[in-house]
């Protein structure tokens, strides 16, 4: 018989579990923080509308300018910020955080962008336009490290390939031109990944150690020609540059049309090469077995599957889209190399990787996040905001940290990734 003081349909309570209690407790913290940085630090001061261009001179398709009243705009950005984080700090479990810590970081960078824009007037356009750019070599970064490790190949050594790859650009672009130098950029990434496979592969070398020595012997190899070869003997050093090829019709819709549609060959490239490398892993049985040997490659082996070869394969195809993307520095931008020009990109890569989920569509995407906060520090000085410029640079890399620590909480890589196999 049931007791008297137990009620017929009471359902037992989930109970809390202390971790994502803890995980909420912090992201309502940060977003009360925010809260507080835009009302006492945004909102005073800022009455003037701040005016964004969409549409830029000689547009076929005009579309007037959006007019946000700062004032009102930062006052209810900071009301949506503390209840966003009061309902995370008071509920006490993380079901939503990281969809309101993303919500509220959004809020916050809106709110950065109006008091910084508050009386002038800022191109919005020529912003995205700008992060699809500068998206442009984290996004073949990620999608290289994608291919990697999706057959268990932990790849730190982007960065190099992506800095080999600027050299040989701009070292093969200025003796035979442009296309020979993309070409010459895409094999030696590709040699790179071949050496990278080769130590880890064959050789058993611990994987991030045979990383960190590509990184180091390109970035060495590259900074002494660059300062004793390109230093004296200038026109090795002086490649052309690939211009923006706009697609008719396409590349005049207002906003969208000269961020995707009025590009060089490096933002086409990267969209074309997401896109193929997602059908070849999700949608081709070589992508299968890829995907196997990332994740059981013993079960892999013993149905026939060549866990070796298809390492090789695909570690080799990732330096290959690196080098692609270390063109994009010296072919697609300035020209010219410069010593360690690409800046932590191929970790930035890898940070993308992580936070799109080992899926080239999610590295592409989170790129963008990544190419949004480098365009924006760049817009923020020509606002002449009074945030010191060295903050300003540290964007991108501050949009890194807290993305990886805050946003990829339950990225789960593949099983075997990092772990050499030995047939038996």
């Amino acid at each position: 018989m049931t007791a008297l003081s137990d009620p017929p349909h009471a359902a037992p309570a989930t109970p809390v579990d202390p971790r994502a209690a803890r995980q909420s407790r912090v992201t309502g913290l940060i977003l009360l923080a925010l809260a507080a940085a835009v009302a006492f630090w945004f909102a005073p001061g800022a009455e003037a509308p701040a005016t964004f261009r969409i549409s830029r001179p000689g547009d076929a398709l005009f579309v007037p300018d959006l007019i946000v009243p700062a004032g009102a705009f930062l006052y209810a950005a900071t009301g949506l910020l503390a209840f966003l984080g009061a309902r995370q700090f008071l509920r006490g479990g993380a079901r939503w955080s990281s969809l309101s810590l993303a919500a509220g970081l959004i809020l916050a960078v809106a709110a950065l962008l109006v008091w910084a824009t508050s009386g002038k007037a800022f191109s919005l356009t020529g912003m995205m336009q700008a992060t699809m750019v500068r998206a442009v070599p984290i996004a073949l970064g990620g999608m290289a490290g994608v291919l990697s490790e999706r057959v268990a190949v932990v790849n730190i050594a982007i960065e190099g390939m992506l800095l080999a790859g600027a050299f040989t650009g701009a070292l093969i672009g200025s003796v035979l031109g442009g296309v020979s130098g993309l070409f010459a950029a895409v094999a030696v990434g590709g040699l790179f990944g071949f050496i990278l496979a080769a130590l880890v592969v064959t050789y058993r070398m611990d994987q991030i150690i045979a990383g960190v020595v590509i990184n180091l012997f390109v970035l060495g190899l590259t900074s002494y020609v660059s300062s004793q070869v390109f230093q004296e003997y200038r026109a090795l050093n002086n490649a052309p540059v690939f211009r923006p090829i706009k697609v008719p019709l396409l590349g005049d819709i207002p906003l969208i049309g000269p961020m995707l549609f009025n590009q060089n060959i490096f933002v086409y490239g990267a969209l074309i090469m997401a896109g193929v490398a997602t059908y070849y892993l999700f949608h081709t049985r070589y992508g299968l077995r890829a995907r196997a040997v990332g994740e059981h490659p013993r079960a892999a082996d013993t149905l026939g599957i060549n866990v070796y070869r298809t390492r090789y394969i695909n570690v080799t195809m990732a330096g290959m889209v690196a080098g692609f993307g270390g063109a994009w520095f010296t072919l697609g931008s300035v020209g010219r190399f410069d010593e360690n020009m690409t800046g932590g990109r191929g970790f930035i890569g890898l940070a993308a990787m992580i936070f799109g989920r080992w899926h080239p569509v999610g590295a592409l995407t989170a790129a963008l996040v990544f190419g949004f906060a480098d365009a924006m520090q760049q817009k923020l000085a020509l606002l002449q905001t009074p945030i010191p410029s060295e903050f300003l640079a540290m964007a991108p890399y501050i949009a890194t940290m807290i993305v990886v620590a805050g946003l990829v909480g339950r990225a789960r890589p593949p099983a075997a990734d990092g772990k050499p196999y030995v047939k038996e």
